[in-house]
């Protein structure tokens, strides 16, 4: 199963329409993951047009977004895999003992907020922020993550940039 993991588009401000380079992806995948901050619902709809999404809400995200089905946080299974996924986890010290403690059991905790990359994995659980696709920050690109799960395994796991 391929998943496409996405957070913090926030449009319109910085998502107009879904990025070519991320619709090249969108394309191949089984699951969309959003770990929040897509600011306005539509935004959702138009990636519900690849494939199935879940999503959680973020600190930007208004009324529409909930109402769409973004919850605080998302406990569940992909293929057999337990995942986890959040906004904000919190500061990155300590950030896999807080993830384990608060999703104990979750081997995988997707999360968002800080627009940085990470995927992190110890004792068997990763932790695992896409970044950003349109707000690079002070990244030099935008970036978005692909995981591929089977059987409840995480085969692989990528984060790959969308802009130059």
């Amino acid at each position: 199963m391929r998943v496409v993991v996405l957070s913090d588009t926030h449009a319109p401000r910085f998502w107009k329409r879904c990025p070519p380079a991320v619709a090249d992806h969108l394309r191949s995948a089984d699951l969309i993951l959003h770990g929040g901050d897509v600011c306005v619902a539509p935004v959702l709809d138009e990636l519900a047009q690849y494939a199935p999404v879940i999503a959680v809400c973020g600190n930007n995200d208004g009324p529409d977004v909930v109402a769409w089905g973004a919850p605080e946080t998302v406990e569940s299974d992909i293929d057999g895999l337990p995942f986890a996924m959040i906004h904000d986890s919190g500061q990155k010290t300590g950030r896999m003992a807080r993830m384990r403690r608060r999703f104990p059991a979750a081997r995988l905790v997707v999360f968002g907020h800080s627009h940085i990359p990470c995927d992190e994995q110890e004792d068997g659980v990763r932790v695992f922020n896409p970044g950003s696709p349109t707000d690079e920050r002070r990244q030099p690109h935008g970036t978005i993550g692909l995981l591929d799960i089977e059987d409840g395994v995480l085969l692989d796991a990528r984060i790959v940039p969308v802009t130059r």
